[in-house]
């Protein structure tokens, strides 16, 4: 490739599948997203882009290209052990910035709230952000709270070789505001990197539609049907302002522009969102946790207007990006991610048949072609039957919701599913997970 692409990342925070127009939602939510829509017009629109089952083995797979079983980041650890990702992995932003870019961080990080786990700590230039979650913003308005027994969340700032600092109190009115500011941050960033003449890594992990979904002042009340739906308003005026800045700084050709969730749809009323026509929740290993909205526009190659249901896996971004930016791969792990320029191109299918899905230690399920094999059963938060004496196997262009299994049927599925298992596991044998909550090593790497 002769000329390196700007990156520019969004990443909203539990968006379900079925919210935003060009997915079904928009106006039937009481909230039009008119301006990621047609950027769904002037790029590829997913329908089976998958994460992981909540906020951090999403964000340590896109981080490492590694599922969240090898890095040990399956979910939140307890306070006083270190959270996120160890320093001996390798990040995105670490692999794009060894290859001469620019990069940057506005949003929620959560993959490490410790000196030498900050943003700043592993790839990015600068930071600002939240370290951790955003439910934190409810704690100095909730009733008893003792700042003795918690810490007081703060939103963060930082750049590399300094320490990371605290910049003022995460409450419910900074929560309000937050998004705005990381869009004032992220717009200034491209437009430095531009006058340096840098190639530009943007991350801009949003807050929206996290809980407590609360719009900017400007938003609340906009359209009539709640704070939810005027969160998503807000959301997609945010997504439009970076969009802006792109086209007027005349990058839009030279920019690979992602749009896509981290995690399923909120089930936490009165914030819950909905995954459209797959059922469940995030936290769970239903479809509506594993598929969520991704949009990918580069103008002059990828197609506008292309709609595909091929499977793509959040570990996939990291390797291709790396391809797109001309940046290395680490050769000593083993690397999930697989490269996915040629599928975007349109040159070619996905390169991805499948993955296997975690929730913590346990193994939920597994997705190949158009099967996916559940080994517990939880099609609901909080409402599982365990892990279940025979697998549930259903075929998810027959079968959306998984209502039938059909494994007595088509047991010959078993056989390349449980290959996937295998190899995986061997994977695992000969690379050793690292156990949450590990330290990192000593000497650092």
């Amino acid at each position: 490739m002769s000329k390196r692409p700007h990156i520019v990342l969004i990443m909203a925070d539990n968006l379900g599948w079925g919210e935003l127009g060009c997915y079904g939602g928009g106006a039937l939510r009481g909230a039009p997203t008119p301006r990621i829509d047609a950027l769904a017009k002037d790029g590829l629109l997913l329908h089976n882009f998958n994460v992981e089952s909540d906020c951090v083995p999403t964000r340590s797979a896109l981080m490492s290209g590694r599922h969240p079983i090898r890095t040990g980041c399956l979910q939140s650890v307890p306070p006083g052990l270190p959270q996120g990702l160890r320093r001996d992995e390798r990040t995105l932003a670490e692999q794009l910035s060894g290859a001469g870019y620019a990069t940057a961080h506005f949003g929620k990080w959560h993959l490490g709230d410790i000196p030498g786990r900050f943003p700043s700590d592993r790839g990015f230039d600068e930071w600002f952000g939240i370290p951790r979650t955003t439910d934190e913003s409810q704690f100095t308005s909730s009733i008893g709270f003792d700042p003795e027994a918690a810490q007081l969340p703060y939103i963060m700032q930082g750049k590399a070789g300094a320490e990371s600092s605290n910049v003022r109190l995460y409450d419910l009115e900074a929560r309000r505001g937050i998004d705005a500011e990381l869009v004032d941050r992220s717009v200034d960033f491209m437009q430095r990197s531009l006058a340096a003449g840098k190639p530009f890594f943007l991350y801009l992990p949003l807050v929206h539609l996290h809980f407590p979904t609360l719009p900017h002042p400007e938003f609340a009340g906009r359209t009539g049907a709640g704070d939810f739906a005027d969160s998503m308003v807000e959301m997609d005026h945010r997504v439009g302002q970076i969009v802006d800045e792109v086209d007027r700084l005349g990058l839009r050709d030279d920019t690979l522009f992602i749009f896509c969730s981290d995690n399923g749809p909120e089930f936490r009323r009165p914030y819950r969102g909905t995954a459209g026509p797959w059922s469940g929740t995030y936290h769970t290993a239903m479809e509506g946790s594993l598929r969520v909205p991704c949009i990918v526009r580069w103008p002059g190659r990828v197609e506008p207007g292309r709609v595909s249901n091929e499977m793509v896996h959040v570990t996939d971004l990291y390797t291709t990006l790396c391809e797109a930016a001309g940046a290395s791969l680490p050769r000593d792990r083993p690397i999930d991610g697989v490269n996915q320029l040629p599928f975007l191109r349109g040159e070619g299918p996905s390169a991805r048949e499948g993955f296997l899905f975690y929730i913590k230690n346990d193994l939920r399920a597994v997705k190949w072609r158009d099967w996916k094999l559940h080994f517990y059963w939880e099609p609901e938060v909080n409402q599982g039957q365990g892990k279940l004496e025979s697998p549930y196997l259903f075929h998810l262009l027959q079968d959306p919701k998984e209502e039938s299994d059909v494994l007595i049927f088509n047991t010959w599925v078993l056989g390349p599913i449980m290959r996937m298992v295998h190899d995986f596991n061997a994977s695992c044998a000969a690379h050793p997970n690292t156990p949450p909550g590990a330290p990192d090593p000593t000497p650092v790497a």
